[in-house]
Parts: structure tokens; sequence; C-alpha cells
């Protein structure tokens, strides 16, 4: 099907959001967009040598005719690398062995996939100084366009600095065909960042980060847009996956402006990044990422409809009675290390907690902050949020799971990840406002008692 102007539209706002010295030079969005392939191969590498990279599935997706496309018009196409493993995951064991591969010619690879050959590929090239190209096979993740890899490392799941790709290559027919699974967890993923930016305003009302305005802008300006038509995502229709893309590349241009994942990630990642940390399978499989996100992010919207029920009467700022009741860092460090058997995972997280630990006097001043700026940061995190079951009924329509026990979590389960998943990175959400406001009783606690979203 040849591209149509509403594709060409899609490609030139995302290439017009490019900057000089953006990681990501050219993107080519459109039905077809396969049969370009070698041209934007060129036009980004020139006539060099080059290795297709994918799995056995992607590679029967769309592998071997990009393999095909580049062979017949380029004169350093080798043979492809394929993985075979079934469980292939984005785990730092296969980017050695694609990144031993590799090393032993200079040929520049070209990702065909979605997540999991996207980090791979992304971390194995940036480990050799080379640029890499991407050619999606789903509209499955926000990582096409970012710059570091999400992946698995000594037990510990980290986003590992790395290059984006030099060019992006997305043909719509083949999302148009992926699995209906793998283009809902993409529209997850997208839908997690209504949360996420939530966090990203707490924290900038605390001064604890600022909110970057380009980077809030790539991702946020047309958001809901991007997410009006979760049945059409699931339809597998074009324009419907022409916006999830686009929505979901500029996401990863946003987090590649501002060189972290902030404008992409807040609790609800949390979430899913401890259940990989804690190998968590569902009926022998790992669920995607974007359905962990899903679960997280409905999580994380009932929190903020508790936070928002909060007066500036429950904000207290008493000295004497933060000094009461907030915790040591000592306490705080020995209860992190509880909940993680690997000493080294341990030490990975209590690094993250000690990142963002504050002391009684530094909390008092926050919470004085929070007390200046409530009403006006609840008018914003109204504007922006959705409530929990407007998030569950978005990854019903886009056919996501939308319950904890669609991916293998139980409600006791859930109710623990919230204190964990609040641990494990160094990133102010809902979660350190609840815990250091001394709400988490009324905003944690009472979602899992009578009458509560997962009562």
């Amino acid at each position: 099907m040849p591209a149509s102007t509403f594709d060409r539209e899609i490609e030139q706002r995302v290439n017009d959001a490019l900057w000089d010295g953006a990681m990501t030079r050219q993107a080519v969005i459109g039905s077809g967009a396969l049969g370009s392939v070698s041209v934007a191969f060129r036009q980004s590498f020139g006539d060099v040598p080059l290795t297709v990279v994918a799995d056995t599935n992607t590679f029967a997706a769309a592998g071997r005719q990009v393999q095909e496309q580049l062979a017949g018009s380029l004169a350093g196409a080798s043979e492809p690398f394929v993985f075979t493993d079934p469980k292939l995951y984005a785990e730092y064991s296969y980017v050695d062995q694609l990144r031993g591969f590799l090393s032993k010619s200079d040929a520049i690879a070209v990702a065909v996939g979605s997540g999991t050959i996207n980090d791979l590929v992304k971390l194995a090239s940036g480990e050799l100084g080379r640029p890499y190209m991407s050619v999606a096979t789903a509209a499955s993740m926000d990582g096409y366009t970012s710059f570091g890899a999400s992946v698995t490392r000594d037990g510990y799941k980290q986003t590992l600095p790395c290059p984006a790709p030099q060019a992006v290559v997305v043909d719509l027919d083949v999302l148009s065909v992926a699995p209906e699974r793998l283009n809902a967890a993409g529209y997850a993923d997208l839908l997690a960042k209504v949360p996420a930016g939530g966090d990203w305003i707490v924290a900038d009302a605390l001064s604890v980060e600022p909110i970057e305005p380009r980077a809030w802008s790539l991702v946020q300006s047309r958001l809901k847009e991007w997410l009006r038509d979760p049945a059409a995502v699931r339809r597998g229709d074009r324009n419907a996956l022409a916006g999830l893309i686009e929505g979901l590349i500029m996401t990863g241009l946003g987090m590649q402006y501002i060189g972290t994942t902030r404008p992409a990630s807040g609790a609800e990642h949390q979430f899913s990044h401890l259940w990989d940390m804690q190998h968590h399978t569902h009926n022998g499989a790992a669920p995607m990422h974007g359905e962990k996100v899903g679960i997280g992010s409905i999580a994380v919207a009932a929190v903020y409809e508790q936070v928002l029920q909060r007066s500036v009467d429950d904000i207290l700022t008493d000295e004497t009675h933060v000094r009461e009741r907030w915790p040591s860092w000592e306490s705080i460090e020995t209860a992190t290390r509880a909940n993680f058997a690997d000493p080294l995972v341990a030490d990975q997280v209590v690094a993250q907690q000690l990142g963002k630990h504050v002391s009684a006097e530094e909390l008092v001043a926050r919470l004085k902050r929070l007390r200046s700026s409530w009403p006006e940061l609840q008018d914003r995190l109204r504007e922006q949020l959705f409530t929990a079951e407007e998030t569950r009924r978005l990854l019903i329509d886009v056919g996501a799971p939308a319950t904890p026990e669609e991916i293998g979590i139980s409600r006791d389960r859930l109710y623990e990840s919230h204190r964990i998943a609040q641990q494990i990175r160094n990133r102010y959400t809902v979660l350190d406002l609840v815990n250091q406001a001394g709400w988490w009783d009324t905003c944690v606690e009472s979602l899992f008692q009578q009458g509560g979203v997962w009562a």
C-alpha cells in the first residue's frame, strides 16, 4: 500500500522534531517503507559493511525482506545474525554474544525487531562504538529512538547508556499485521506517559527535578490525541498505528534529548522493573514490558486519586512530628536489603535509595514547599491524569491486560510491590510523595481495604 498524505505528515513531524546533534538523524515512516530500507541505509551510512540482526520471529516478519533489499543493492551486506533461543530477552549475556559476533568485522548492525532486538543491538553497537539502524516490526515499545537500552545485568534491570539509532524505518504494513498483543503492549507503554507526566509534574513542583520544556513537549503535547482510539489500534487500523508509533518515537526522542528516561518513566515503570528483577513469569513466560507498565499505570492512577483527595491541612510540616515519624537512613537501608536476597542486587537498590534520601530537616522544607504549592499542583495533576477506571477501560479496549491477575500478579503481591517499587529507582514519584508526606496508609493501604480499588 503506498504511503498516504497522513503517513507523510507523521514522517515529516518526526523528522522536524530532530535537532542538530541528535543521535537519530533520519526517520522513514509509512506504508511500504521497507522498500526504502536500502536507500535509507545508504543515506545514513554510505555503502559500508552491514549485518541484519533479528530473531526467528522478526526475521520472518520483516528480516528476510530487509536482508534481500540490502543484499540486492549494497555490496557490503553479509549473512544475517538470527537469535534462535526461544527464551531470548534483553539480558546482558545476549549482548555479549552479539558483540562478539559483530566485533569480527566493521559491519553496521541493522536491528529488525522490537524491544528485545533493539535493546540488544543498541547496547552491543554502543559498546563497539558504532552507529546502528533500527527497522521496527511492531509498535510495541518506546525504545526505538531512546538513548539507552533497558537490559538485565547481574539480576538488576537497568537502563544502560548507549546511543540511539542513527536511522529508523517503520513500515505501517508490517505493524498492521503484527500480533495484536505487541501493538497493545506499545499502546500500554504510551499510556504510561500519562502517570509518568504526573510524577514529573510533582518532582518539578517540589524542585526535585525541573521539567525540561522541549522533552516534555515531545512526549506530552499530542499524547492524548495518540491515545484516543485504542479500539482502532486493536483492529490494526493504519492511521491509529501511525499515531501510536509517532507517539512512541517522539517519546524516545524526548528521552534522547534530555539524556534520561524521566520523560517516559515514572512509578508505573518501577512496578515493571521490580517484577523483572524478581524474574516474574506467567504461564511459563515473562509478560511483555507494556503489559506490566499497563498494570502499573492503573496502580499509580489509583494512588493519585487518593492523593488528590488530600487537603492542604493534611500536609503536616511540624518539625517535631516529622522527626518522630521519619526513619533513619540505617533503618531504611535495613528494610531495603530485606527485600532482596541477592546482595549484589541489594547493593544497587540501596545506592538508588541513598541517592534520593533526605534528612528530616530537608523533608520539612520539602513539605512546606508542597503545602504552598498544593492547590495549583492539584489542578495541574487533575488536568494531566486519567482515573484508574479510565486507564483500565483504555487497556481493555486495546486488548491489553487490565487486571494484575492477567499477568500473574496477585493482589497481595501487588500490595507488597508498591513499597518495594518505591525503593528501586533514584527517581521522585508519587510513591515517594505519599511516603514522605505520611500518607501511605490513606493513599496506598486504603486501596486494598474494603471499598478500595484492589479490595
